[in-house]
């Protein structure tokens, strides 16, 4: 029944599913009496008797309804009607069985029988995701699969303003370690818009962002499953006692920006990330940069999506737009990269309390001060390598300044910055950034 629905007393529920497999799937259920298909890929199962009927010619669903090809009936508010009019008997009868206790007798010890098979069988299995995705290969998880996993949410991996990230382990994927992100009670608001951003977040795919493997949307949690970055972040990569090869952290830097430039500009929906910086860049076995924490300005609801007001981000990395009631574009993410950029070059934090010379304090300050003043060898003194590739270093620190401009409309896009990473375009000598 084209733009008909069956509203809440459902039992179960599919997301990103075809409406093939819906059909199939209720056909293959017996308590399964109709499933409401939407567009957006939700397949609601419902039991009988039916309630909140409504059709619509607005309404963007379509009932399918199970009936017996046998006797020719379907199911109408809970009672059996046969097409043929002179079976009006059936009808008395299946409302009357269907609304007596009789039917209950039966199904009472049939459901708890169901139960408790099932609450046994949950136990004795290993961690297996519910449903595929059609479309992606997002995995639905239930919130005890993930406990399990997590050994009841044991080794914290890190902690954030909106979550807590734990290492797991999936026994039914040959022992793959996964990173599963625990949103904190503010995000679990909007079941729609956590379902509308993982179906954003999990049609994304590229080299340079970490994968989302599935998620749990059940009851109150709100749980994301990564792959597991076993080279940490790049933070501890940049800021640790040794100083990581330079070639290594061009080829980080270049990384990183096309994984923005696909965010911004190449994925099917647009995604502002927002928080840039060290601690949501990963890397894997190879030292390959993996954009991590992309989409969830949205997932987060926070004001600043509807309005000026809230600022999302990180001290040091947000542009300056957040603060003037500015609109909030990707150029936010272009600043917050040009920061990165920085830290990036000079293996140092974008704020430190050097306590010999407060000029020193703020990277980008001291960076132009540097470049303009042509001394750009006082913040690498220790780095020979980068010392002997000083035209290529400045190159950096140009491109650098250039996205860390106050006025967003000077910033480069996200396309051009990697073509001046890689030779391709021309740098120019940047203005003052502020």
């Amino acid at each position: 029944m084209e733009h008909t629905n069956f509203p809440l007393a459902d039992y179960e529920r599919f997301m990103f599913v075809t409406e093939k497999w819906c059909r199939q799937n209720c056909l293959d259920d017996c308590f399964c009496a109709a499933a409401i298909f939407h567009p957006t890929g939700d397949c609601f199962k419902k039991r009988l008797p039916f309630s909140n009927g409504v059709t619509h010619p607005s309404l963007d669903a379509k009932a399918l309804i199970k009936y017996g090809k046998d006797n020719s009936t379907f199911w109408r508010g809970g009672s059996a009607i046969t097409k043929k009019k002179d079976n009006s008997t059936l009808i008395l009868v299946g409302s009357v069985l269907l609304s007596s206790s009789g039917v209950l007798n039966i199904l009472l010890p049939l459901i708890t029988y169901l139960v408790v098979s099932r609450f046994y069988s949950r136990k004795a299995k290993v961690i297996q995701p519910r449903s595929v995705m059609s479309g992606m290969n997002l995995k639905d998880f239930t919130y005890e699969e993930l406990k399990k996993a997590t050994n009841n949410f044991k080794e914290e991996l890190g902690r954030g303003a909106s979550a807590t990230v734990f290492k797991g382990v999936l026994a039914s994927d040959t022992g793959r370690c996964v990173a599963v992100k625990r949103l904190d009670a503010k995000v679990r608001e909007n079941d729609l818009e956590f379902k509308a951003e993982v179906s954003a977040i999990g049609r994304t795919n590229h080299r340079n962002l970490v994968q989302l493997l599935g998620f749990c949307n059940e009851w109150e949690h709100r749980i994301l499953v990564y792959e597991f970055m076993s080279n940490g972040s790049l933070a501890s990569f940049l800021f640790g006692e040794s100083m990581p090869n330079w070639y290594k952290r061009r080829q980080i830097a270049l990384g990183i920006a096309r994984g923005l430039l696909y965010l911004h500009e190449e994925c099917s929906s647009q995604i502002v990330h927002c928080d840039i910086k060290p601690q949501n860049i990963l890397l894997d076995d190879y030292f390959t940069a993996r954009i991590s924490d992309f989409g969830l300005a949205k997932l987060l609801r926070l004001d600043q999506t509807r309005s000026m007001t809230a600022i999302r981000g990180t001290r040091g990395y947000v542009a300056p737009e957040w603060f003037r009631s500015l609109p909030i574009t990707v150029k936010v993410d272009v600043y917050s990269y040009g920061i990165l950029l920085l830290e990036i070059i000079f293996c140092r934090k974008h704020f430190e309390a050097v306590a010999d010379n407060e000029d020193e304090m703020i990277l980008a300050d001291w960076a132009y001060d540097c470049y303009t003043q042509k001394k750009l060898h006082r913040l690498f003194e220790n780095d020979d390598e980068e010392i002997n590739d000083i035209n290529e270093m400045e190159k950096y620190v140009m491109i650098a300044i250039w996205c860390i401009q106050e006025d967003p409309p000077l910033r480069p896009t996200m396309k051009k910055v990697t073509l001046m990473l890689e030779g391709t375009v021309e740098v120019s000598a940047p203005p003052p950034p502020s």
